[in-house]
């Protein structure tokens, strides 16, 4: 197999099995197709039949000349009324069968973007995935029926014709087959560079939609920052190279389709010019001339329409072979046929020798670490930036696995539960909570993982201290919101998914850095949500906040990927080691600056 073969062989088995379910319609729309091509095949016959037989005064039988002609006229109008019928079934059939396929492929598409692990969609960038699932598949559904349905018509139509020329006059087919070698020869070279252009052509429009949502997505610092020139400049650059590769695909489009006009005119004038003098020998009727000529000029459509359409079928095919990547991609993370469900845990959490890195060959974030959790108790792991405390969280949610040692809940590898299982027993706080672009009350509400009332959604709110504020919006829990959150404050944002984690009522909670950012005022409201939230729950919290700490039943002090010191608020300050130490620094940096009393927590 050659190397062009092989990404069509690739993408041909990699959708074929979006193909089941579709045979009916597949085998309607071809019989369309090859009524068509029959079709084609017998429109010139009837003025083949009026120039032998009525035009040159041959024998017509019992028809007089008026009735052959008016019949003639009648079926030049018949066949091309089937034709245009069957080609309008076929084209709607083959148009279904595409949405649907791709429709198909869209879904499953986004379903594996969302399993893919998070160590995948940090080394891809947003935007050039976004423009996969949308711009990619959007570009396969047109070829689909543009390009690809005329060319699979055109090859039925090149076997027919070549079939009936052949018949005809087999030394006349033979002259008109001697330029289809070049032709493949050149259609074979042209289409191995289109293709690399196309990828090429594709590869800069993802990484210029990558930009674009970039900056969008970030706005704000951009503008803040003053940094329009920058992302202008790298817009315009990756702008140009995509035009380049473009206008490259077009050349080369355009180069192969001059070669193969000029080829097809040469295989007609000598067909022309060879038929003619087997006409006036009488070795051919003038009728199969005219037919002749007119099957040459369409058997050599699908090269021509091939030529015609290479850059835009390379471009699908790069398109296709995009999405396939990650179609092909296999999560590092995912349910096993052993995967068990997960019955609501007491919430004893147990690290066992955890060693972790991001990468095979980075630096170890955790070396050999354990630590466990009882059932009930607020942990607070405190240390210096970098050091593992938020991969610690990352891990009990299995959005990534450690590479030596395992996790326990309630005595079992939490890589023997089912991961929906596992995530939907475990609550997170994060640092920036990620809101929706839709209204407050939905936003509390689409963790819960069930159906809740207005009642519960509103008790969660008061836990949260968001009930004041939340009334106090245009239209209430009803008030739609900026996407992620813009239209609220960081403070609002927080104590919303304060309340949202209420809402689903897990055993465990997960809480990194949920302070951060956020003014002494607004701190202060969230620390105390925070405290009844985690009431009488397994709590992880990894923080920099160190009041915020000096309330949990015990702090780790993490310090080269292992627990260097262990205890209770009081019992680490009568160590006078790490964390004594720590809180040396910060009370001084607090009596030195004394309460934050900027921006209010209703400042958006």
């Amino acid at each position: 197999m050659t190397e062009e073969d092989r990404p069509i062989t690739r993408i041909a088995h990699r959708f074929a099995p979006y193909l089941h379910g579709q045979a009916p319609l597949l085998i309607g729309a071809l019989a369309a197709l090859l009524i068509t091509t029959l079709m084609r095949l017998l429109e010139p016959w009837p003025l083949a039949y009026l120039v032998d037989h009525i035009l040159k005064q041959h024998q017509h039988g019992s028809l007089t000349p008026h009735t052959a002609i008016l019949l003639a006229a009648a079926a030049v109008i018949l066949i091309a009324a089937l034709r245009a019928l069957a080609g309008y079934l076929s084209t709607i059939g083959f148009a279904r069968i595409g949405t649907q396929v791709l429709s198909r492929v869209r879904r499953d598409l986004y379903d594996q973007l969302l399993q893919l692990p998070l160590a995948y969609h940090q080394k891809m960038r947003p935007g050039d995935l976004t423009l996969r699932l949308v711009n990619d598949i959007n570009q396969l559904k047109e070829i689909t029926v543009s390009a690809l349905l005329p060319m699979l018509a055109n090859i039925f139509i090149l076997l027919g014709m070549l079939g009936v020329m052949i018949v005809i006059n087999w030394q006349l087919a033979l002259i008109a087959l001697l330029p289809l070698p070049v032709m493949w020869y050149s259609a074979r070279r042209s289409s191995r560079l289109i293709h690399e252009a196309s990828r090429r052509t594709r590869k800069r429009e993802g990484s210029l939609a990558a930009t674009a949502a970039e900056s969008m997505n970030a706005i704000r610092t951009v503008q803040s920052l003053t940094l329009e020139e920058n992302f202008r400049r790298q817009f315009s650059g990756s702008d140009g190279s995509a035009m380049h590769a473009d206008l490259s695909t077009k050349r080369l489009s355009a180069g192969l389709e001059r070669t193969t006009d000029l080829l097809v005119a040469c295989a007609t004038a000598l067909v022309l010019w060879q038929g003619a003098r087997q006409v006036i020998a009488g070795a051919i009727s003038t009728g199969d001339l005219l037919v002749f000529i007119s099957y040459l000029k369409n058997s050599m459509r699908p090269v021509r329409e091939y030529a015609k359409y290479a850059g835009r079928l390379s471009k699908a095919l790069a398109s296709a072979e995009r999405i396939a990547d990650i179609l092909d991609e296999t999560p590092a993370i995912a349910d096993t046929p052993y995967s068990e469900p997960l019955p609501k845990p007491q919430g004893r959490i147990h690290y066992r020798n955890i060693h972790f890195a991001y990468t095979l060959d980075g630096p170890k974030i955790l070396d050999g670490l354990d630590l466990e959790l009882a059932p009930g108790e607020h942990t607070a792991i405190v240390g210096p930036s970098g050091i593992g405390k938020s991969t610690l969280a990352a891990l009990l949610l299995r959005l990534y696995d450690p590479h030596l040692g395992r996790i326990e809940i309630d005595g079992r590898d939490i890589r023997n539960y089912r991961l929906a299982d596992l995530r939907s027993h475990i609550a997170l706080l994060p640092q920036d909570a990620l809101l929706f672009a839709t209204s407050i009350r939905d936003n509390i509400a689409c963790a819960a993982g069930r159906d809740v009332t207005d009642a519960e959604i509103t008790a969660a709110a008061k836990l949260a201290n968001a009930h004041d504020f939340i009334q106090k919006q245009p239209e209430g829990y009803d008030t739609q919101i900026g996407e992620r959150g813009s239209t609220l404050s960081g403070g609002q944002r927080q104590r919303i998914a304060v309340a949202r984690a209420a809402l689903r009522q897990s055993p465990i909670i997960v809480l990194d850095e949920p302070t951060t950012g956020l003014d002494r005022h607004s701190e202060t409201i969230v620390r105390h949500a925070i405290e009844r939230l985690i009431k009488g729950r397994t709590a992880l919290m990894i923080t920099h906040d160190l009041d915020l700490a000096a309330s949990a039943d015990r702090i780790i002090y993490i310090e080269q990927g292992k627990i260097g010191e262990s205890g209770s608020h009081e019992e680490l300050l009568a160590k006078n080691g790490l964390y004594a130490s720590l809180w040396r620094m910060h009370r001084a940096a607090v009596e030195r600056t004394g309460d934050d009393t900027s921006p209010t927590d209703e400042e958006p």
